[in-house]
């Protein structure tokens, strides 16, 4: 045999060989679907070294030991969840509502607890100014987590405002993900809040990219977006701390956000979810905040005050955490399921919910985004159409930007809204928030707002989906069926 044969002999067995370890571990890991294990098999054999290093890259669901045992540390090191808010209000809640304050103490032991009060913000310049405001009247503390934050009119605005609460002693913190806000952390606005005052934490660091390979998944990211201020006052919806034209992808603008703001017992599991985040980057002890008693307006107003929940998913929290969220919440709707969201690659599970909802003569409408920033997102979220109207769910597509609010409302009664995405992003790799709430007087508000974009959003029917060419349909479907892959 000569030396070329052997040597070609040599490399097929060693790649036959890998192929076969990455296929057995593609198999063998758990908390996997059946069809992700397959999609990733499919790949590793029909793209042999290509599939090989997408597997490496982006086949297990792996923050690093150490970020993970950072975080459980401080998690360890934190008050227990469950004590850090009040006693539970699970009493003060409708019994048919209460499987679902259930599922989301499940998820990372946050109580429902009364005496809450919200506002929603009627854009995303208003929810700037608010925060700005409250930054502003802050006295003791100022705590913001954004995953993008842009160095805009709104980015800086909220940047000049935490310089001048640090300057007047008024401890600020401030975060922001690695790889979402990587221009700002590298620019000289990071600079000057560090020269102001204001302590500064990049959450989950790249580093160098190549290391990073052997630290785990470069693209599990904190998706969250959380400001808490005084321990009294918090934000949570789908808005980063940018402006609507959103520059860094300028031509989907206006970018379409929900933001809220909370007052009351809620307002402490915010902070707590804040705090895990700071202490698994920094050696600082945020405990002591939790020692300060809750503030006498939300012990005062537990009565007239709503019910509401903290739900925060990531890496150390269960897996599925967000998807059987969603379930549930589905599963749970009588007459009305409202749903805006950017992004639907649904596991099989959430596709059957939503198609079961509107099978059982719940009126049950979702809203994406006519254009989205990312096209095979886009791709394959149009690949589920068919079997979604078929049961008679309402589709519309938003022209008026990219709606990027995260919604759900729920019979008039129950709202979530915060970070998360109907997509497997924000199922198995991001950290996420989002508050659960039972109030009439704010879903309606938020329903409201769902209504504006409904207004916005002309309905998909089956005949424009009947009439997508094959070439379209095949595109579609492929996509989606790589979906546990990309």
């Amino acid at each position: 045999m000569h030396d070329s044969a052997v040597v070609a002999w040599l490399l097929f067995a060693v790649h036959a060989s890998l192929q076969l370890v990455f296929i057995v571990r593609a198999l063998l890991r758990p908390h996997r679907e059946p069809a992700s294990r397959f999609a990733w098999v499919l790949v590793i054999v029909l793209a042999p070294v290509i599939g090989i290093l997408a597997y490496i890259l982006f086949g297990e669901v792996n923050l690093g030991r150490k970020a993970v045992a950072r975080l459980r540390a401080a998690l360890d090191a934190l008050p227990p969840a469950a004590d850090v808010a009040g006693a539970s209000a699970e009493a003060m809640i409708p019994e048919r509502w209460v499987p679902l304050f259930r599922v989301g103490y499940s998820v990372t032991h946050f109580l429902p607890v009364a005496g809450n009060r919200a506002a929603l913000l009627p854009d995303s310049a208003s929810a700037i100014a608010a925060m700005v405001a409250d930054i502003d009247a802050a006295r003791h503390s100022v705590h913001v987590l954004f995953y993008i934050w842009l160095a805009d009119e709104s980015g800086v605005t909220v940047m000049e405002a935490l310089k001048r609460a640090a300057a007047r002693g008024v401890v600020c913190r401030a975060m922001a993900d690695d790889l979402g806000s990587r221009a700002l952390i590298r620019s000289m606005h990071w600079r000057d809040m560090a020269a102001s005052g204001v302590r500064l934490a990049a959450a989950l660091p790249v580093g160098n990219p190549l290391l990073r390979l052997f630290k785990g998944r470069i693209d599990m990211r904190n998706h969250r977006k959380i400001a808490v201020i005084d321990n009294a006052i918090t934000y949570c919806g789908s808005q980063n701390c940018a402006d609507a034209a959103f520059a860094v992808k300028a031509r989907f603008a206006p970018w379409v956000d929900v933001m809220a703001r909370f007052e009351g017992p809620v307002v402490r599991q915010n902070q707590h979810l804040f705090a895990s985040n700071w202490m698994a980057q920094t050696d600082e002890d945020l405990a002591p905040l939790f020692a300060e008693p809750l503030p006498a307006q939300s012990q005062a107003t537990s009565v007239s005050g709503f019910v509401a929940q903290v739900i925060g998913s990531g890496a150390g929290v269960r897996y599925s955490a967000m998807p059987e969220t969603f379930v549930a919440l589905m599963n749970a709707a009588r007459r009305e399921l409202v749903i805006t969201t950017p992004y639907y690659v649904p596991d099989e599970p959430i596709q059957a919910a939503l198609c079961a909802s509107a099978r059982r003569g719940v009126a049950t409408t979702i809203v994406f985004p006519r254009r989205s920033d990312s096209w095979i997102v886009a791709s394959a979220s149009r690949s589920y159409y068919r079997d979604l109207l078929e049961a008679g769910v309402e589709i519309r597509e938003y022209v008026g930007g990219l709606l990027h609010a995260k919604t759900l409302t729920l019979d008039g009664e129950v709202t979530l809204i915060g970070s998360a995405n109907i997509d497997r992003r924000s199922f198995e790799l991001n950290a996420e928030n989002n508050i659960l709430l039972h109030d009439e007087t704010f879903t309606r508000a938020v329903r409201a707002r769902q209504q504006v974009f409904l207004d916005a959003a002309p309905p998909v029917t089956k005949t424009q989906v009947d009439a997508y060419s094959p070439a379209r349909q095949l595109w579609n479907n492929t996509i989606a069926m790589l979906g546990p892959v990309l």
